[in-house]
């Protein structure tokens, strides 16, 4: 029996409010699941954080943990670390079952040390080699679509429809 699928986003140490606000929708969009590592660059009820999430804050499942050694302890699944400096573009990767993407701080990135362990599970998103790095809530939504492509969308509306003009 195949392994239950479950997307989980987890940022290390997030700085900006509005990057983890958007990250939050997202993750209510598509029902995945945010884990914030501690510290974070700003309060939980930073009002630019609430703004981003607009109101969607209801629909997230949303997990915070002191550091890393606890989120480790707590969670068990297939571990992915996205990095500038990872060898592997991301879309060679095969995501399944309990699926967990990390992304780290907007100024530093992933600590290096876990990108070395884990250099089999980095990815990369591809850019220009004179370009630093995307930005945070991007780089997320690109890695949460690419699961769920592989995923086929389940589960997701998959048309959309317009609504009708009034005196037509």
């Amino acid at each position: 029996m195949p392994e239950k699928r479950k997307l989980n986003i987890v940022l290390v140490e997030p700085e900006i409010p509005q990057n983890t606000g958007n990250i939050a929708r997202t993750c209510a969009a598509t029902g995945a699941v945010l884990h914030l590592i501690e510290p974070l660059g700003f309060e939980i009820s930073d009002r630019y954080l609430k703004r981003a999430g607009l109101d969607y804050w209801q629909y997230l499942d949303l997990r915070i943990y002191p550091n890393l050694e606890d989120f480790f302890q707590k969670n068990r699944g297939h571990f992915y670390y996205f990095s500038t400096k990872a060898k592997k573009n991301y879309s060679e990767a095969s995501f399944e079952g309990e699926v967990y993407l990390f992304f780290g701080k907007e100024t530093k990135g992933l600590p290096e040390d876990l990108i070395r362990e884990n250099l089999s599970t980095a990815l990369r998103l591809p850019m220009l080699s004179h370009i630093r790095s995307l930005n945070l809530s991007n780089s997320v939504a690109i890695g949460v679509y690419e699961v769920l492509r592989q995923w086929n969308f389940e589960g997701f509306a998959l048309e959309g429809h317009l609504t009708e003009e009034k005196g037509e």
